[in-house]
């Protein structure tokens, strides 16, 4: 991908965030987690929206089709109630699941709060983009993203996007050796 600015989506999936009765938290958590992780050059693709599949879906394809984010952080919509449908809107527009991504997560945070098991976070491929579900709480965002990024940036380097460089006393990025 020869894109000189690297876009990274920001998805935050809420009813009450959307219509302005209660502020956005998820979403400003993942830019100062990300601010603190990266240390190339990027820039955010913020988005606030309702709990509604086909405006997940349309929202996620925009991000990585028209908007070439290489990477596509959601938060909210990961839990087990009626309304969470940000898995299943993830899995619709990707090519491939990343099992290992909630997996992680899961395990994390598992460690902080024993209803870890209910949350249903996944990651998947988009053409060039990652996508990575993670949960509303921003501790938990932090914990997530802290615990999965070190495989982020050579999981984007395999789909053929930009190259990511971390701050490697936050987080070191893992590629393999040459």
């Amino acid at each position: 991908m020869t894109n000189d600015k690297i876009r990274i989506g920001i998805l935050t999936v809420s009813d009450r965030a959307s219509q302005g009765i209660y502020e956005d938290l998820g979403g400003p958590a993942i830019r100062d987690c990300l601010q603190e992780i990266l240390s190339c050059p990027w820039e955010a693709v913020p988005r606030l929206i309702p709990d509604v599949q086909p405006v997940i879906e349309a929202n996620l394809t925009e991000l990585c089709d028209q908007e070439k984010c290489c990477l596509v952080v959601t938060t909210g919509g990961t839990g087990p109630a009626k309304r969470d449908v940000t898995p299943e809107a993830t899995e619709a527009v990707c090519d491939k699941i990343l099992d290992g991504f909630g997996e992680l997560m899961r395990a994390v945070s598992l460690k902080v709060v024993p209803t870890a098991i209910l949350s249903r976070q996944i990651a998947g491929i988009r053409g060039n983009s990652l996508i990575v579900n993670l949960p509303g709480k921003p501790s938990a965002i932090r914990d997530c993203l802290l615990a999965v990024f070190p495989a982020i940036p050579y999981c984007i380097d395999l789909i053929d996007g930009p190259y990511l460089t971390t701050n490697e006393n936050i987080v070191k990025a893992f590629r393999p050796k040459k």
